[in-house]
């Protein structure tokens, strides 16, 4: 069998996970002159998808690790399917919202799966390193051309080919992953009900506070996650064991996935601000001014592979921090007048420590909880999501200092140079599971 069908497999369905989340962002003017949107469905119709996709990515790890990851990783390329069909197909703007808010569910069932199924086909430690590389080189690739391809459908056909074009490629991923993903057999465990609607409640009422500003939302969201760590503790066979966060190497990891994006995407969106309001280019020009980070991730991507199986994943990831906590420190250079050369060491340099730090986090934190892979690597994005809320959410609010610019570079710079030091305290340990893996594996 090749070994590299798989991977490829596994990695088609995070591509399109990836490619719907910056591809749509440039179709919505034009949905909302087809639809004849409100801002408040425009505004859902893009992050109610990344709203349900972080609240059930927990459940969607859960289930692979209970019920099998390939079945579940299908059921979840089956529904993203479906959905998409539905988004394009949508006449009004609920339909629309509809649609996305399935292909969130379908999205938090299939990643944490994918990232199972790939801990299981490649068990050698180098050799899923670089499989891990290739995984986010593939979704570097699509967060990287969603914009561009995007906007090239937009033009040419409609904003409804930007959701026909999953299908074809979700009915790939389904055909090579029942050819040549072997099946895996689920660990029977007691589910925990109450454990997955509490999360469920918690991350989607936080997220939405981010979203709306509603403080209601954040209550309640807030409660619900108090009540789920309560439950955790108490519960006879729990969704997320809290034994699993006695291992340093989980807890530290699942911290760095928010500081990483809230520090990158937080800044990725002021820089977005930055170019068209202070210098005031359009949004295909902002594009195309961004492309030197964002497509550093078609270079980071495999590199990290290589660099994780080598070095092993902790001190790759500190050094890559390091190199974008400076990064971050470039933008205090930025000014209505400065030249676009002076920004080029911010945007490749931090361009490069995101795609670079990812394939190396994902590895750690498998290997910290190898017997709950599923679980373990749905932790690390549901931390990623929630650095990527609060960044923007607080990013955006600086904007409208006469100095934000220049202040969200520090915290972002900040937000890297502690995940490096986490990093770092990694690297001084033995990358192998500790006492406290045992009691996640009896769990």
């Amino acid at each position: 069998m090749n070994t590299r069908v798989p991977l490829l497999a596994l990695s088609l369905g995070y591509f399109l996970v990836m490619l719907d989340v910056t591809a749509v962002t440039v179709a919505v003017p034009e949905i909302q002159r087809t639809l004849r949107a409100g801002s408040s469905a425009l505004q859902w119709s893009v992050d109610g998808y990344s709203t349900v996709f972080a609240a059930l990515l927990l459940l969607g790890g859960a289930l692979g690790d209970r019920l099998g990851h390939r079945r579940i990783f299908l059921t979840g390329l089956a529904v993203f399917t479906g959905s998409s069909v539905l988004c394009a197909l949508a006449s009004t703007p609920g339909e629309l919202i509809a649609g996305r808010l399935l292909q969130g569910a379908g999205a938090a069932l299939l990643v944490p799966t994918s990232l199972g199924l790939l801990a299981t086909a490649y068990p050698d430690r180098a050799v899923r390193a670089r499989a891990l590389g290739f995984w986010a080189g593939v979704a570097g690739v699509a967060f990287a051309s969603g914009p561009v391809l995007g906007g090239l459908l937009v033009q040419g056909l409609s904003w409804r080919a930007v959701f026909w074009l999953n299908v074809p490629v979700a009915a790939l991923a389904i055909v090579l992953t029942l050819r040549h993903v072997p099946a895996t057999s689920g660990v029977a465990r007691r589910m925990d009900v109450l454990g997955q609607v509490l999360a469920i409640i918690g991350l989607t009422g936080v997220a939405g506070a981010l979203n709306e500003s509603s403080i209601i939302c954040f209550v309640i969201g807030g409660v619900a996650l108090v009540a789920f760590v309560v439950v955790e503790h108490r519960a006879v066979a729990p969704l997320l064991p809290p034994a699993l966060f006695r291992h340093s190497g989980f807890a530290a990891t699942a911290a760095i996935g928010v500081l990483l994006n809230l520090g990158y995407y937080g800044m990725l969106f002021v820089a977005t601000l930055y170019f068209q309001q202070q210098r005031g280019h359009d949004a295909m020009t902002t594009g195309l001014l961004l492309l030197p980070t964002v497509c550093m991730a078609l270079i980071a991507g495999p590199i990290s592979g290589r660099l994780t199986a080598r070095y092993g994943p902790y001190k790759l990831m500190t050094a890559a921090l390091l190199l974008g906590s400076a990064g971050f420190l470039g933008w205090l250079a930025a000014g209505p007048d400065t030249p676009y050369p002076a920004l080029l060491f911010a945007l490749v340099a931090t361009g490069l420590a995101t795609p670079l730090t990812v394939p190396a986090a994902t590895a750690a934190i498998i290997e910290s909880a190898p017997a709950r892979a599923g679980v373990a690597s749905a932790v690390f994005n549901v931390a990623r999501q929630i650095g990527n809320a609060v960044g923007v959410g607080l990013f955006g609010t600086l904007t409208v200092a006469s100095d934000g610019l220049h202040l969200a570079a520090v915290i972002a710079s900040a937000s890297f140079l502690i995940g490096a030091v986490l990093a770092s305290s990694g690297a001084s340990r033995r990358d192998a599971p500790d006492e406290a893996l045992s009691a996640g594996r009896s769990a």
